[in-house]
């Protein structure tokens, strides 16, 4: 599959669905955390609430949405890392990962059909790399 020219990764349906779906599971899982209460899963909380709004922001962040999709699988699984370290057993803490493993898979489900894949990022990456160290 190939990634989509700017122009038309905002006008695709299956695309808004899907950014709908992972901006809801966000907020979700965001709201799970800040209706915990303490300093930590309030943090945890404005983190997610910062990601999902993030995911929809226009102008130069939606040029960087490849990022935004990154960092957000990555507070995810540290979020997830963390719980099974730490994390106290209870149902909504059990609802709580598995909105966020759902939400690492529309994540990675994104990234390909927005952009192709990790290697195509991983490659557009690294020409911006060599092009700035130029």
């Amino acid at each position: 599959m190939t990634a989509l020219p700017s122009s038309q990764r905002s006008i695709r349906p299956a695309v808004a669905i899907l950014r709908l779906e992972i901006v809801t599971l966000t907020l979700a899982t965001a709201w799970i955390h800040a209706s915990l209460g303490s300093t930590l899963f309030l943090l945890n909380a404005t983190g997610y609430a910062a990601l999902a709004i993030a995911m929809v922001l226009p102008g130069p962040v939606g040029r960087i949405r490849w990022l935004v999709r990154y960092a957000l699988i990555g507070f995810a699984a540290t979020t997830i890392i963390a719980w099974f370290a730490f994390g106290a057993r209870f149902d909504l803490a059990y609802v709580s990962k598995a909105i966020e493993l759902a939400l690492i898979a529309l994540l990675l489900v994104e990234t390909w059909v927005v952009d192709g894949g990790p290697l195509v990022v991983a490659r557009r990456v690294e020409r911006i790399a060599v092009a700035a160290i130029r």
